[in-house]
């Protein structure tokens, strides 16, 4: 049975200039010089990409796109396709974020086109899912959890295989830049459920490859508790991520 190592993946959303990212890439570099047995990746805004990449330099930080089109080219105003990522130096992209979900309107369905495009290009497809206050308090977060993974991977339970680079993550809309955070317990009991169904649709081998992460006001304080936790697999990092020291701290969690 393979050790899974935990991936800290930094999304930055729409905030930071060219100079900014330049910075804070070269600080969280510096940060984390000679630690192993972690993956870092970092998701700027694609004006960003290029320059990020080329500040990177030999690291082995990896990048990731915040969104992708799944048709490879067109009349698709402001949209980006898989392969353009590719060219920018991505090997992640970050689909189905609650944001994707809830501000764009995005569907399960569109979601399972957009990995399939991304896995088509060569990209490591980051698919988010999560439930929202109400449905939580609606005692409905395992039926919203199930559904979107039935819909957005769609693609992979038809053809029954799942690549077990895929990387899942688990994100309470409600914990989303709110400061409210799950608990380690109500974290580890979804995303126990998430590994269950990954077994269940595919096989017990790529149920314990995949790394699921927690995303939702995850912070120095309570990184380490979160990763206590036999299936949380490391975290998809928002305004944390924004400051080298909030984010290093968390990659660095087993020195706290």
């Amino acid at each position: 049975m393979a050790e899974r190592i935990p991936m800290f993946a930094g999304n930055w959303k729409m905030n930071l200039s060219l100079e900014e990212s330049e910075r804070l890439i070269s600080q969280i570099k510096d940060g984390i010089t000679n630690l192993e047995g972690v993956g870092v990746l970092v998701s700027p805004p694609f004006t960003s990409l290029p320059d990020v990449k080329r500040a990177l330099g030999e690291s082995e930080i990896r990048l990731a796109g915040q969104n992708l089109h799944w048709e490879s080219s067109g009349a698709y105003t402001g949209e980006i396709s898989a392969g353009m990522l590719v060219e920018a130096g991505c090997t992640h992209v970050i689909l189905g974020h609650s944001e994707r979900r809830t501000l764009f309107g995005e569907t399960s369905e569109m979601i399972d086109l957009k990995v399939k495009a991304a896995l088509g290009a060569g990209l490591t497809p980051i698919v988010c899912i999560g439930e929202t206050l109400e449905e939580r308090e609606g005692d409905r977060t395992f039926d919203v959890i199930t559904e979107q993974l039935d819909g957005s991977l769609k693609n992979f339970r038809e053809g029954k295989i799942m690549p077990s680079s895929t990387i899942l993550a688990y994100e309470p809309v409600w914990a989303i830049g709110t400061g409210k955070t799950a608990t380690p317990e109500q974290a580890q009991e979804v995303h126990q459920f998430i590994r269950q169904w990954v077994s269940e649709n595919f096989d017990g081998e790529t149920a314990n490859d995949v790394r699921i992460l927690y995303g939702g006001s995850v912070k120095p304080e309570n990184a380490k508790d979160l990763m206590s936790k036999p299936d949380i697999d490391g975290a998809l990092v928002g305004g944390a991520s924004l400051k080298a020291e909030l984010f290093i701290p968390i990659i660095r969690f087993r020195e706290s």
